[in-house]
């Protein structure tokens, strides 16, 4: 069971800034590895972290480069890029793990 799909929906929603769709991807014990942040544990949390960063970059675009799946653990090499707060350049790029709950079919890294 790949979870592409899933990972494929959460960043549309992460593009959109749409807090109810990524709500909806997350399980409630989810654990969000972010570069250069402290693990964020519960889906509260990670939507609390990505609400701050969308006023910190006003605008700000999540590119999937590549998705590698094996059963319900998936490696997403994304890049980024937008403008911040103090409209000057930004852009990262990192490769994040993933995991499915396969019971509840929502990420949780």
């Amino acid at each position: 069971m790949c979870i592409e799909n899933t990972i494929t929906k959460f960043f549309a929603a992460l593009n959109n800034r749409d807090a109810d769709r990524m709500d909806s991807l997350l399980d409630p014990e989810a654990v969000f590895y972010f570069p250069k942040t402290q693990p964020l544990i519960g889906k509260e949390r990670i939507l609390r972290f990505f609400s701050i960063l969308f006023r910190q970059y006003p605008e700000l675009s999540f590119k999937l480069q590549k998705i590698i799946c094996q059963g319900g653990s998936a490696a997403i090499h994304w890049t980024n890029r937008g403008i911040d707060r103090r409209k000057e350049p930004y852009q990262n790029e990192d490769v994040t793990p993933l995991e499915m709950n396969g019971e509840k079919n929502k990420l949780y890294q």
